[in-house]
């Protein structure tokens, strides 16, 4: 195809003169000025680039900087780093070239945006290492992580230029990692694209089907909302309030999520939109005039108690301010009013950019936020100083903080802190101080005795107990949600553990020497083989520890070493490798193709039950050789956002059934029970749809019917068909595919 360099000058030229008209606001002395030299500076830089969709490198730096403008409200050093954000990575010069060219500051930006060396890592995940070296410098400098957010996000909206591995592998990292990091920001609206960009890659047939439906039904939602707003708008006018209505349609994986969390259809979501009221008024206004346009509402529509949420007497931890309501329309059908003021709304459209903006203005403490985001970026330092996990152990962690179902609870002295639903005691505890949770024993909940497992509920006021006799153990990483107090409790098992193994050590030591043996590395490795301990240090713990008896270690003297197969030698090997990509990458550009007897070699993953007609990929494992598993299997997400280098593409030789082969999957049913309503179930798949039936469990209470049927079926259509007919039978309301996790 013939390149038009002149009509590409000019879209590139259209797009920074773009930047520069977003960015005019924000200019002062001489901005545009560096604007300019950092935009020509990487237009030379990526000159002979282009991306894979076949146009200019430069488009992308730009629409990144425009992100960072249009949609985040970031200034001129987040538009200067933007532009630069990919030199470094991907060209010749160096950071010390940004730093002497445009100042410290930016290099330090451009630094936290460079991945490290993409040479492979023994045992570890290059991936999870990026991650966790974007992820420190939100310490440092928030703009970094935002300008990350942004750079994903205009590779997510681009996306289809990429062959398919690429796509899941992009995808599964924005899911996993950027759009909790994007919603826990504060920047709801670019969280939301993220994940229905995400949705998108992962089920286009879902996605087209819930956009075609949005649309049918905007005529209908437009007169509704009409009508239904009138009577507010009159009476809001007539007292005098300064306000607009806009209307919200919930995100298209909102949507999504919720037909296959409650599996309805389209027209079941009830609260498929939202009506938003913003009023400009008064910083010192805000929480009355809120109210009284609550008030306004309810004098029109009944409200259900249930559903009121006030986030504006404590705002969530990300910033986010609104009064939630949820009111019985006059046609009967449910809707959500969100009631904020323009600075609510700007916080909640642009997040953290906003959140600073209004911070410098003279608000009241509560709407500066201090229990909101800065104290989650301090909780982040502290996490950081005192954390000691890296790679994969280290995002997880920290992507636990990520999720912001939130309670709050009080100290004795009435000081309100906010947790991760489902936070317990222990989090309490170790928040309060590092040696308080190690000693905590027990608590009490508004004076009442607790457990250090007892959730904290809204409201509940904590004092907690200690004891000497008291200490962290591994069970107590399952009573933890914060990051904080699951990083200390590591340290402490840590420190636990060294101690165990420093014993252990002189343990073995003296017992060798006792059996006139050397001490030396052969020793020592027979020795780990013999108790069939990966590592000396594991050894030395558990003899410490007394989970292997000291006395046997003359077990293994008299011990000849067996011959190993080479079958057992490669998988030794694999093991060490662990996470190396050097060897994946011999593999790495084949296909499985399953049903294919001349194919790499391949196995059925049992935590999703891929069947011929399922989208499925190839994932390398560390000593189980290649499991095939399905695109929406419930670990995918993790399996390719930390390890994205071991997915190798995969399809079915036919998605024509075979009838010599069979495949496990297995489903689960509900409804209201009835006589003969077993018999019917199997006889549709056994007489009529002539599907072999492994095992059924089913139980009854209260009338209502479960059951879990694992089959055998040849291919997914057969399997689909199945599952129309199961849902056709009297009393059978709900037939599901069961998505298993591992």
């Amino acid at each position: 195809m013939e390149i038009d360099e002149v009509k590409e000058k000019e879209q590139i030229l259209s797009l920074y003169r773009r930047l520069l008209r977003k960015a005019k606001p924000f200019l002062k002395d001489d901005d545009a000025k560096q604007i300019k030299k950092a935009f020509r500076f990487a237009e030379d830089a990526h000159k002979e680039m282009r991306r894979k969709s076949g146009e200019p490198y430069i488009y992308h730096p730009i629409e990144v900087a425009l992100i960072t403008v249009e949609e985040m409200g970031l200034g001129t050093t987040a538009i200067i780093a933007a532009l630069l954000h990919d030199v470094v990575e991907d060209t010749g010069y160096e950071i010390s070239d940004i730093e002497e060219r445009f100042g410290t500051k930016i290099a330090k930006i451009v630094d936290g945006l460079t991945k490290i060396s993409t040479k492979a890592t023994k045992g570890k995940s290059i991936q999870a290492e990026n991650f966790q070296r974007l992820l420190v410098t939100i310490s440092e400098d928030v703009r970094v992580v935002l300008i990350k957010i942004a750079d994903r996000l205009h590779n997510m909206r681009t996306l289809e230029s990429m062959p398919d591995h690429k796509q899941m592998k992009i995808k599964s990292e924005t899911e996993y990692i950027y759009a909790p990091l994007a919603h826990r920001l504060g920047l709801y609206t670019i969280k939301s694209e993220l994940e229905d960009l995400c949705l998108k890659f992962s089920d286009t047939v879902a996605y087209n089907d819930i956009v075609k439906k949005i649309e049918e039904t905007k005529a209908a939602r437009y007169r509704f909302t009409k009508r239904f707003i009138k009577p507010i708008e009159i009476s809001l006018k007539k007292q005098g309030f300064n306000f607009k209505i806009k209307t919200r349609i919930k995100s298209i994986y909102s949507i999504y999520k919720k037909m296959r969390k409650q599996n309805i259809e389209f027209e079941q979501v009830f609260d498929l939109f939202a009506i938003r009221i913003i009023v400009t008024t008064k910083p010192a206004e805000e929480k009355s005039a809120c109210w009284k346009i609550y008030s306004a509402v309810t004098d029109f529509y009944t409200p259900n108690v249930n559903r009121l949420r006030d986030w504006i007497s404590t705002p969530k931890s990300n910033g986010y301010e609104s009064l939630h309501t949820t009111v019985m329309s006059n046609t009967g059908q449910w809707v959500e009013v969100q009631i904020r003021t323009e600075r609510m709304d700007d916080i909640a459209e642009k997040g953290y950019a906003a959140h600073w903006k209004y911070k410098q203005q003279k608000l009241t403490s509560k709407q500066k936020n201090e229990r909101g985001i800065d104290l989650w970026l301090q909780e982040v330092r502290e996490m950081l100083e005192t954390t000691k996990s890296e790679g994969v152990d280290f995002v997880q962690d920290f992507r636990s903080n990520l999720f912001i179902k939130e309670v709050f609870a009080f100290t004795p002295k009435g000081d309100m802190k906010i947790y991760p639903k489902g936070a317990t005691i222990l989090d309490f505890a170790f928040d309060i101080h590092s040696e308080v949770g190690a000693k905590c024993m027990a608590a009490k909940a508004n004076g009442k005795l607790v457990p250090f497992n007892y959730e904290l509920q809204n409201g509940d006021q904590i004092e907690i107990l200690t004891s000497n006799k008291y200490k962290a153990n591994e069970g107590w990483l399952s009573f933890v949600k914060t990051s904080k107090a699951r990083s200390k409790i590591k340290e402490y098992l840590r420190e636990d553990k060294k101690q165990f193994a420093k014993e252990g050590k002189e343990i073995v030591r003296r017992k060798l020497k006792h059996l006139k043996l050397d001490y030396s590395e052969e020793t020592l490795r027979n020795l780990c083989e013999h108790f069939n301990q990966k590592t000396e240090s594991e050894l030395f713990y558990k003899i410490g520890k007394g989970l292997i008896e000291h006395n046997e270690i003359k077990g293994f003297v008299n011990k000849k070493p067996v011959e190993k197969p080479i079958t057992q030698l490669i998988s030794e090997s694999d093991e060490l490798l662990n996470s190396d990509e050097r060897d994946v990458k011999k593999i790495k550009d084949e296909e499985i193709v399953v049903g294919d007897l001349s194919s790499l070699d391949y196995s059925l993953a049992t935590c999703c039950s891929p069947i011929p007609g399922d989208d499925i990929f190839g994932f390398v494992t560390v000593s189980k050789g290649i499991k095939v598993h399905r695109k929406s299997c419930p670990n995918a997400v993790t399996m390719m956002a930390n390890f994205g280098y071991r997915i190798i593409r995969a399809r079915w030789m036919s998605d024509k059934p075979d009838k010599e082969k069979e495949f496990d999957v297995s489903i689960n049913l509900e409804g209201m029970d009835r006589v003969g309503l077993v018999n019917e179930v199997t006889s549709v798949i056994s007489n009529q749809m002539q599907v072999n039936i492994k095992s059924i469990t089913i139980g009854t209470r209260n009338n209502i019917f479960n059951g879990k049927l694992d089959l055998f079926v040849h291919n997914k259509d057969e399997f689909e068909k199945l599952l129309k007919k199961l849902e056709k039978i009297e009393g059978v309301v709900k037939v599901t595919r069961i998505e298993e996790t591992v």
